[in-house]
């Protein structure tokens, strides 16, 4: 069973010793306090302590750090720079995160409640991304066509698209940001970074690491503010060419219905309502501790969780049986506990969020079978692992994104109707199917309308392999060999050679 918090005071002690306490905003190359001296403080989800105290930026900020992005790129040297030059500060960059690695992860751990192991993998990851982007700055390039005719020439080549607007969430403070911003400084641009006023604290460290890499002064600028106070006019200013937003699809929306009044490019990584579906014939040990997994990773706190478990009925009921014997025994506690797989949840009103969830599931006449409550604690707030039983489609449980550790688990008898509850909401980012069968997976998966469908496996991926959803999971891709591609604009070159053949011929009465 999942027992009560306890929280070691020594950890805690030893993590705040070596995390920075204070962070300014970073602004054309200077860390600056805001000019109110307004402050934002971050409280541990997880201790109930303060972690951290940053600069509040307000539109003020936000004028003065889309500025210093518009002049570094339109009168700046970093467009400029040959590839390798470029490639070879991302690489000093993703040398500096290796570095910094275990303070980076602390920040991260402390102040999103993820656990230290898991935030640690992160960092690791994000690493790997920036070093890939690297590689990719080298390989960007154009087309030429010279099947046009004798006297043409074709060429087309990719501009960086200018001043980028990155706006990330509380749940993967540093994997998110490097997902995003290694690639837009590969293709030349310039950015507005701003993370959530959550966990702001590993996003603000890494402007120190562009810095002593030798990034130029405005080509990275990082704010932490609210929405309303900073996103705002990030994502209206006329001066910004680009949005990219990881966060939820109503927040998407808004960003995306003011971006269009100056027609920014936009590109969105919103929710998900992913499935992962059983069949009888699966690994069904594999599948059972993916299910955990999915479910419980970062506490549920994912676009990717496999909130919805879809079992074929024949197996449903021994396989339900199994997983709430593995549900009540995933460890819940410290996050700086290396030991621990689910940490804290990021808020008391998320919390109290996804306990109305349940609650409403409850009433609709689903089932807890395991957790459903909130954990005893000495400080913080901690849901337990919870298994919902019984649900189905039409429930809200099974259509909306609970953002927490839940689990929904619904049964199908055909493939078809896996396929049909798979696809029954409005999301589409991601999936899994579990089958020893080659042409079950392989059937399943290209019917599912999903940015990304693992089969016997999940939640598995790498930096060469692109990442986005259907429907309204977002708009765009990132990581894989086209996310430089991304942050650029294609502009075509026609060139003619010899005589031009006159529009006009002057008739001989005229000559």
């Amino acid at each position: 069973m999942n027992a009560p918090v306890k929280l070691d005071r020594s950890r805690l002690d030893s993590a705040l010793a070596m995390t920075p306490r204070s962070y300014e905003l970073l602004i054309d190359g200077r860390w600056t306090k805001a000019r109110g001296e307004e402050t934002l403080e971050r409280v541990s989800p997880a201790h109930g302590v303060p972690v951290s105290t940053y600069a509040r930026a307000s539109t003020y900020e936000a004028d003065l750090a889309i500025s210093a992005a518009r002049t570094a790129f339109d009168q700046g040297q970093w467009r400029r720079l040959t590839a390798s030059e470029r490639s070879k500060i991302l690489l000093d960059v993703a040398s500096l995160i290796e570095r910094d690695a275990e303070l980076i992860a602390m920040m991260d751990t402390l102040e999103s409640g993820k656990p230290i192991a898991q935030a640690r993998g992160e960092i690791a990851g994000a690493v790997d991304i920036w070093r890939y982007a690297a590689a990719l700055a080298r390989d960007l390039h154009g087309e030429s066509f010279s099947n046009l005719g004798p006297h043409k020439l074709g060429v087309v080549v990719r501009d960086p698209i200018g001043v980028v607007s990155i706006i990330t969430p509380w749940n993967f403070p540093f994997l998110i940001v490097s997902q995003k911003l290694p690639f837009a400084l590969a293709a030349g641009c310039t950015a507005v970074v701003k993370p959530s006023e959550l966990t702001s604290a590993s996003t603000l460290h890494l402007g120190n690491l562009l810095l002593e890499a030798g990034l130029p002064a405005g080509v990275v600028n990082i704010l932490s503010g609210t929405g309303a106070d900073v996103g705002a006019a990030m994502t209206s200013d006329a001066r910004v060419d680009m949005i990219s937003f990881t966060g939820s699809t109503r927040v998407g929306k808004s960003a995306m219905a003011t971006a269009a009044n100056t027609l920014k490019k936009v590109s969105m990584e919103l929710g998900g309502k992913n499935p992962q579906i059983v069949f009888s014939d699966a690994d069904l040990e594999a599948a059972l501790d993916a299910a955990v997994f999915g479910a419980y990773f970062n506490a549920g706190e994912c676009c990717n969780a496999g909130s919805r478990l879809i079992i074929q009925r024949q197996i449903a009921e021994s396989f339900v049986s199994e997983l709430q014997q593995k549900v009540r025994h995933v460890k819940v506690g410290d996050p700086l506990d290396e030991d621990v797989r689910v940490g804290a949840i990021v808020t008391p009103d998320h919390l109290a969020k996804i306990e109305g969830y349940i609650a409403e599931a409850q009433e609709a006449g689903a089932e807890v079978k395991a957790g459903g409550t909130r954990l005893d604690h000495e400080s913080g707030q901690f849901m337990a692992p919870t298994l919902v039983d019984g649900v189905k489609p039409q429930m809200t449980i099974a259509r909306e994104e609970v953002f927490g550790p839940v689990l929904s688990v619904l049964t199908f008898e055909t493939a078809d109707e896996a396929i049909a509850i798979a696809n029954s909401t409005e999301y589409g980012l991601s999936a899994g199917v579990w089958s020893k069968s080659f042409d079950t997976c392989l059937n399943v998966s290209r019917n599912i309308d999903a940015g990304t469908v693992w089969m016997n496996t999940f939640m598995d991926g790498a930096s060469e392999l692109p990442f986005g959803g259907y429907k309204q999971s977002g708009l765009g891709r990132e990581l894989g060999r086209r996310a430089v591609d991304d942050y650029t604009e294609e502009k075509t070159l026609h060139f003619h050679s010899g005589p031009r053949t006159a529009w006009w011929v002057p008739r001989p009465s005229e000559t």
